[in-house]
């Protein structure tokens, strides 16, 4: 793991595509990877990142070789600390910066805006906050 990025630089990195100048070259193979399970993923998510359960993260790591950067995102930022050290630790990705989003998408959601995945209607009753937690830490 490479440590931490903050919000405000995942932003820039997703930001530069956009403008039409040329694109960073670790922006060509980034990920953002969010542990969250579906059902959370699907109520808002960061802009281009991809749904990896953390309980399904080991069996899908290879999924991210070849990747040049890859930013793990969480509630909060402390699993997602735990996810990055596990994809870092893969030597597929061993050529790539592992980062997790500081603060998570809690931080994320007071500097940028959150996605919502179509069709995911399915979690709108009372009790959403509990399903934002996101994973249990399996150790």
């Amino acid at each position: 793991m490479d440590g931490e990025i903050d919000p405000e630089e995942l932003a820039a990195l997703l930001g530069d595509g956009d403008g039409g100048g040329e694109a960073d070259e670790s922006e060509d193979d980034l990920r953002i990877v969010d542990i969250r399970d579906r059902r959370a993923f699907d109520r808002g998510h960061l802009p281009g990142s991809e749904c990896v359960p953390f309980p399904e993260l080991t069996t899908r790591v290879e999924e991210l070789a070849g990747a040049s950067r890859i930013v793990t995102v969480c509630p909060h930022g402390i699993a997602s600390r735990q996810a990055a050290q596990l994809i870092g630790s893969y030597a597929g990705v061993g050529d790539a910066r592992v980062e997790s989003l500081r603060g998570g998408i809690e931080a994320w959601a007071r500097e940028g805006e959150l996605e919502e995945t179509t069709g995911g209607d399915r979690g709108s009753d009372a009790g959403d906050d509990a399903a934002d937690e996101g994973p249990e830490a399996p150790f």
